[in-house]
This record gives C-alpha cells, sequence and structure tokens, in this order.
C-alpha cells in the first residue's frame, strides 16, 4: 500500500534560515509582527490550533493545539532554492530548483548554491522555558521539557484545544544557558481560523481561486500564510505562497492559478492557510520569533486528477501509481 505522507505540518519556524537587519530592539509587544526582529532567525517556538480534518474515507481527524521549539546556533541550510515565476497581490508562484555540488558537502553541510557548501547549525539549549496563557490539563502555566534541545510540552501536560481564545495574552519565558541570556517572548492569541466551503475548493482553469474567512476582532494584528502545492506528491514542480493581512479573502489570480496548473499535479492535492501573529526577542547573535497561530489545512480539486492510495481505488485499466494518482 502506497503512503500518503503529506501530513499536517506544524508550522515551526525553528529551522528557517532567513534574516533580518531591522536595528529596533529585541522584545516586541504582544500580536507585533512587523518588526523588532534583529539579526538572523537562529529558531523559534511555535503554538498553534490545527483545526480538524475531513479525510478522504470520510473520517474527521480531531483538532489539537501543539507547541514545539527550537533555537540553533546559526541558519539552517535551505537544500531547494525557489525561484519567483510570478508575483501578484501578496502572491508568489514559485519553481524549485536544487543546486548541485561536486564534490559533495559531507553529512555535516548542505548544498545551498552550486559548489557552495553551508555547514548545519547545532540545536542549542536555552534553559527552563515556561509558559503562560495556554490550556492545558496541568493549568494555563507549566514548563517545557527539551529533548535533544526540542521544547514541547511533557508527556503529563496534555494540552485543550482550542488552548487560546483571540487576544489572550501568550508569552515564554527562557532561563538562559551558556549560549543565550534569559529571555521572553509575548504574541497575541488568535480566533480559530475557518474557510468559507473548505471541502469543497477547486481550481479551474482560467479562474481565480477565492478564498474567505472571518475577519479577527479589533485590535489583534494577524497576518495570513497560504501554501498551495499541488504535487508534492510527486516531487513539487512549484507552488504558490500568499503572506496578506488578515482581511478576510484572498482571491490568487487566474493566471497564476492557470500557471501551476500548467506545471502539473500529483494525488490529494491540499492548500495550508495560516492565521498567525508573531513576537521576538534578541538571542545571542540573532533573534528568536514566538509564532502562535491557527492553521487549517483543506484538500482541493485538480482537473483531471483521481487521488489514490491502493490500485481498487481506480477505474480498471487504470493503476495507482507513485505520485498517489490513478493513470
Amino acid at each position: 500500500m502506497k503512503q500518503l505522507g503529506f501530513g499536517l505540518m506544524i508550522m515551526v519556524l525553528a529551522s528557517a534560515c532567513s534574516s533580518s537587519s531591522d536595528s529596533s530592539s529585541g522584545d516586541s509587544d504582544a500580536g507585533d509582527s512587523s518588526g523588532s526582529a534583529v539579526g538572523d532567525l537562529l529558531g523559534s517556538f511555535s503554538i498553534q490550533l490545527v483545526a480538524p480534518r475531513s479525510e478522504t474515507d470520510g473520517s474527521v481527524t480531531p483538532g489539537y493545539t501543539a507547541i514545539l521549539g527550537k533555537v540553533y546556533d546559526g541558519i539552517q541550510p535551505e537544500t531547494v532554492i525557489w525561484d519567483a515565476a510570478r508575483s501578484e497581490s501578496g502572491c508568489v508562484l514559485a519553481t524549485p530548483r536544487v543546486p548541485f555540488c561536486s564534490p559533495g558537502c559531507g553529512a555535516s553541510a548542505a548544498c545551498v548554491a552550486d559548489n557552495t557548501c553551508q555547514t548545519y547549525p547545532a540545536a542549542q539549549s536555552v534553559g527552563t522555558v515556561h509558559v503562560t496563557g495556554v490550556a492545558a490539563s496541568t493549568g494555563s502555566s507549566f514548563d517545557l521539557t527539551a529533548v535533544a534541545n526540542t521544547y514541547q510540552p511533557a508527556a503529563s501536560t496534555t494540552l485543550v484545544y482550542p488552548g487560546f481564545g483571540e487576544g489572550d495574552a501568550i508569552k515564554m519565558t527562557a532561563s538562559g544557558s551558556s549560549f543565550a541570556s534569559a529571555f521572553s517572548l509575548a504574541a497575541q492569541g488568535v480566533a480559530a481560523l475557518a474557510i468559507a466551503g473548505a471541502d469543497g475548493l477547486a481550481l479551474a482553469v482560467g479562474q481565480p481561486l477565492q478564498l474567505s474567512w472571518a475577519v479577527p476582532g479589533a485590535g489583534t494584528s494577524s497576518q495570513v500564510h497560504v501554501a498551495l502545492d499541488i504535487s508534492h506528491h510527486g516531487g513539487s514542480r512549484g507552488k504558490i505562497t500568499c503572506d496578506v493581512a488578515d482581511a478576510g479573502s484572498l482571491a490568487i489570480t487566474a493566471a497564476m492559478v492557470d500557471q501551476l496548473l500548467a506545471l502539473g499535479a500529483a494525488g490529494y492535492p491540499s492548500i495550508v492557510i495560516t492565521r498567525s501573529t508573531t513576537g521576538h526577542a534578541a538571542v545571542a547573535t540573532g533573534h528568536v520569533d514566538l509564532v502562535v497561530a491557527s492553521q487549517v489545512e483543506a484538500p482541493i480539486a485538480v482537473p483531471g486528477v483521481q487521488s489514490c492510495t491502493t490500485d481498487d481505488q481506480c477505474t480498471p485499466p487504470a493503476t495507482c501509481q507513485d505520485d498517489l494518482t490513478c493513470k
């Protein structure tokens, strides 16, 4: 039986390799997602509501709250270069390009550009990390456990769903270590995101993709991120990402949809939409983020694509291919 393989990803930026040259102060106020990020992004802590999801077999995967965090002593290498092919209205269509290094980079580094290797950073301890403002079986105040310097709730701590409400004050404090002095992070809770018609989203040639959701309450400075990749099971040929204000709607243009469809699709195409607020703190030579988010992943219909995991899901003589489509 072929494996589906594309789960709902927890939005953790601990391995991100973006940077900032903003020269303002390190800590941010709750809900401030616009500044106070100094130097390289060395990691992040994510507190996220993952919405219930309808599965292809008719079952529903329950929603849950997730916390995960990791801090590194450098930027994580990016082994795929995404070249922008089109940009419109806060959205970018990009195609992947894998750099080549000769000789190879070995186990301790990654090829990030042609004949350019970058060493993998090491995960670091930031001491004891304490969380307040997130509902759990042990109350709304608890410590995270570090396993190989990956921070998560202890096995004895069960997070409530939803673990926070819109506008809630959420804070993390780290006691510090030999790598980083003590720091704190703060961000606002966001309302659980619900996409109108999420079970019936479809792409069509010559038509824009319209997305809509309820606008946040006054005083919540959240953003919305969209990731549309319809070929991930066959090796991504392209993707559309959007970063826009949380204004209640977004239209991905027909021209951009057509260009993505022309690149090809694989089985079980989906779209991931995330509402978030972000706080920042200065750490060592860079900064760490706290991302508080609500995420929805929804299936999206693509013309000519019949998804499958086994041959009996296909109409003979078609069989289920490695990219999880019937052909």
